[in-house]
C-alpha cells in the first residue's frame, strides 16, 4: 500500500514537473501577455521571432543532445552537461534581443532579464546545481505579477509546487531548489522595481 502510494507521488511529481518546465511556463506567460496587451497580429508579430528564436531552437538543441547521448535527460539534470545548455539558451535569447532592438529599437526586458537569470543560474552552477525549473517558475511568477498581482500569487504557489517535486523525483536537493529560488527572488525583484520606473 505504502509502494503503491510511493508510486502514485512519484507518478503526479513527475507530471507537475514535466509540465512546468521553464520553456511551457515561459510559453503560458507569453501567451497570456499576448492576449491581455496586444491585438492578435501585434501577438503574431511579438511572439512569433520569440518561438523561432529562443523556443524551437531550445527543444531541438535539447533533443539532439539527449538523442546523441550528450545529456542524460530532457531535463539536463547532470551539472556539467548543464554549462553548454546555458550558453546554448543565452545565445539564442542574445540573438533575439539584437534582432528586436534592430527591428523596433528598443531592448524588451523580460528577456534582458531571462538573461541575466540564466547568468546567474550559470554562476551558481559553479557551486551548486541551482533547479532550473524553481527558478524559472519564480521569475514567471513574478512576470505575471507585473501583469494581475493574482496570476502572480498563482504562479508563486505552482513555483512552489514545483520545486517539492524536484525533490521528490530526487533530481533536486532541498538545498538546489533553495538556492534557485533564491536567486530567481532576487532577479525576479530587480525586474519589478525597473518593470516599474519604465512605466514611469
Amino acid at each position: 500500500m505504502e509502494e503503491k502510494q510511493s508510486s502514485l507521488l512519484h507518478n503526479i511529481s513527475k507530471v507537475i514537473s514535466d509540465f512546468f518546465n521553464p520553456l511551457v511556463s515561459l510559453i503560458l506567460f507569453f501567451v497570456y501577455m499576448s492576449i491581455r496587451q496586444y491585438n492578435f497580429k501585434d501577438s503574431i508579430l511579438y511572439f512569433l521571432p520569440i518561438l523561432l528564436m529562443i523556443i524551437v531552437p531550445v527543444i531541438i538543441w535539447l533533443v539532439w543532445n539527449v538523442k546523441t547521448g550528450r545529456y542524460t535527460n530532457m531535463d539536463v539534470s547532470n551539472r556539467v552537461q548543464r554549462k553548454t545548455l546555458y550558453i546554448f539558451i543565452a545565445s539564442c535569447v542574445i540573438s533575439y534581443l539584437l534582432f528586436n532592438y534592430i527591428r523596433n529599437g528598443y531592448i524588451d526586458l523580460v528577456m534582458l532579464f531571462i538573461l541575466v537569470l540564466l547568468f546567474a543560474l550559470q554562476i551558481s552552477n559553479l557551486f551548486i546545481k541551482s533547479s532550473m525549473h524553481t527558478a524559472f517558475n519564480v521569475f514567471v511568477a513574478a512576470l505575471f505579477f507585473s501583469l494581475n498581482w493574482k496570476m502572480g500569487i498563482v504562479w508563486l504557489g505552482i513555483a512552489a509546487l514545483v520545486g517539492i517535486t524536484r525533490i521528490i523525483l530526487k533530481r533536486h536537493t532541498v538545498k538546489e531548489v533553495f538556492m534557485g529560488a533564491g536567486i530567481a527572488f532576487l532577479v525576479s525583484f530587480i525586474y519589478l522595481y525597473c518593470n516599474i520606473q519604465f512605466q514611469h
